[in-house]
């Protein structure tokens, strides 16, 4: 051994200190316990989101995203249900296993519906508006609006639907729009609203909430307004679920009560004894639809200038106005896919510097199963109509002059409207166009980002989505109303005065 290894041993003064193993065994087993801890910590916040102190602790470590915009084609994979289907499927869950479908729900919501297990729950169906609020930032959603509506075929389940915009403006206006009484048709065909949250009321009636993942614009069937959606920034889950609270429910549902009881027609018959009274479900007074977004065509070439213009010469020489027409009409090919997120000004912009040809925008093509937007039926309304060069004397302009009418209205001057259009999609008694052509330098800006929506007489026949139309000074339409929104889209309002 080696004998200087204990040679302080015996060295006056000196005492060995003994090591404490019981303390540092029990620091260990601390350090163990708070890193084990800390471990399933992270497991519980980053496992459930949908709780308020787990999702402030995500947002300060920037570990969470805010809810985005989906595109119609790239939305998840789910299921539509209507909502009798939504009524069977919560209403016969147990308490424990609704509550734990309900943090699914919302969770898969925050997460932007990433990892998801199954299918994505979509509401489709017919619901009527019991009564709306805008949102305040005491709520779950901080700006925009909630409508708590009601199925028109299954009365046992309401659904809260959300709407949520950029500002408090738009929150304003779009809570002026969505009146007591008004039908919100949700599609399956281009509606995408999500359930995010259910709960079973006391009296067995079944409460979710939905919220639409395009956030696209919307538009009334007999109204003019029009708004669009943005995703919110953030939530404030400490608000908790529903936004209709017990007593902010309670007082919707009776004023919702007296107003049906205002509508309903009085009966003339007497009441059989032994049988209930039969329930009329009052008219809607309007409806709510959502409008596709415009997405640029590919088109053909043009045919050179030269042709174009020896045919409307020879055109002029016969007098045949329909064939100087149909010389300058376009052929429309299938839309191509862009992505939701792209604006439609940033497409036109870029068509527009790559080519000098014009872009047509319209819309997807409307069929069976396409994502285009078929409006609801509307009633039919009837007007005079005319001969064509028939109507009544009035200025005409085109799309060029309507920048002039969005600034100062019609001021009770009968206004028409002529030039090219093509046909978006028209269903029931309306039909919604976009003018064709590259945009003038009269226009001010507003080039394509007009919408031209025409209301047929009852009985009229509606052009096939598509189809190019030629509008001149014996066959124009009436304009009616004009309005700008916010991001610059030009809204036209015409009807058809001239027999078909």
């Amino acid at each position: 051994m080696e004998p200087d290894l204990f040679r302080f041993d015996n060295y006056p003064g000196y005492e060995r200190k003994r090591t404490n193993y019981f303390a540092w065994t029990i620091a260990i087993l601390l350090l163990c316990g708070v890193a084990m801890a800390a471990w399933l910590g992270s497991f519980y916040v980053i496992g459930q989101p949908e709780r308020p102190e787990s999702y402030r602790i995500l947002q300060k470590l920037h570990k969470i995203e805010p809810p985005k915009r989906f595109a119609l084609t790239a939305a998840p994979a789910g299921e539509f249900l209507n909502p009798k289907q939504l009524y069977e499927r919560y209403s016969v869950m147990r308490p424990a296993e609704l509550a734990r479908k309900d943090a699914e729900l919302t969770r898969n919501f925050i997460r932007n519906f990433q990892h998801v297990n199954g299918l994505v729950t979509y509401v489709v169906g017919r619901f009527n508006i019991m009564g709306a609020r805008e949102l305040t930032p005491d709520d779950l959603f901080t700006t925009g609006a909630v409508a708590l509506t009601r199925a028109a075929d299954k009365p046992e389940l309401l659904m809260e639907h959300v709407f949520t915009t950029a500002n408090d403006h738009d929150a304003k206006l779009l809570v002026e729009r969505l009146v007591m009484g008004m039908d919100v048709r949700l599609e399956r065909s281009h509606d995408l609203s999500a359930v995010i949250h259910a709960e079973r009321l006391p009296d067995g009636r079944v409460q979710v909430t939905a919220i639409p993942l395009l956030y696209g614009s919307y538009t009334m069937t007999r109204g003019t307004g029009t708004f669009s959606l943005e995703p919110p920034k953030e939530l404030n889950l400490a608000a908790g679920w529903p936004l209709f609270k017990t007593e902010k429910r309670h007082l919707v549902e009776t004023r919702y009560d007296s107003y049906r009881a205002r509508l309903a027609p009085p009966t003339s018959t007497l009441p059989i004894l032994g049988l209930a009274p039969a329930k009329t479900e009052p008219p809607p007074e309007d409806a709510l639809v959502r409008v596709e977004p415009a997405m640029p065509l590919q088109e053909e070439p043009s045919p050179p200038a030269t042709h174009r213009r020896d045919k409307a010469i020879a055109s002029a020489k016969t007098g045949n106005k329909e064939a100087l027409a149909s010389s300058s009409s376009v052929r429309i090919r299938r839309a191509r896919p862009v992505k939701e997120e792209t604006s439609p000004n940033e497409d036109n912009s870029a068509a527009s510097g790559a080519s000098p040809a014009p872009t047509v925008m319209r819309a997807l093509p409307v069929t069976g199963g396409s994502p285009a937007v078929a409006l609801t039926s509307t009633t039919g309304a009837t007007w005079k109509t005319f001969s064509p060069g028939q109507a009544p004397a009035g200025r005409v302009v085109d799309a060029s002059g309507l920048r002039e009418v969005a600034n100062n209205g019609t001021r009770g001057e009968r206004i028409y409207l002529k030039g090219q259009f093509v046909v978006n999609f028209a269903d029931a008694s309306r039909a919604v166009l976009r003018p064709t052509g590259a945009p003038s330098p009269d226009s001010g800006g507003l080039g394509r980002n007009i919408r031209v929506i025409v209301d047929y007489p009852a009985g009229a026949t509606l052009p096939d989505p598509g189809t190019t139309l030629n509008r001149d000074i014996t066959r124009p339409y009436e304009i009616t109303e004009v309005r700008r929104q916010s991001d610059g889209q030009l809204n036209v309002f015409v009807r058809e005065i001239i027999k078909q």
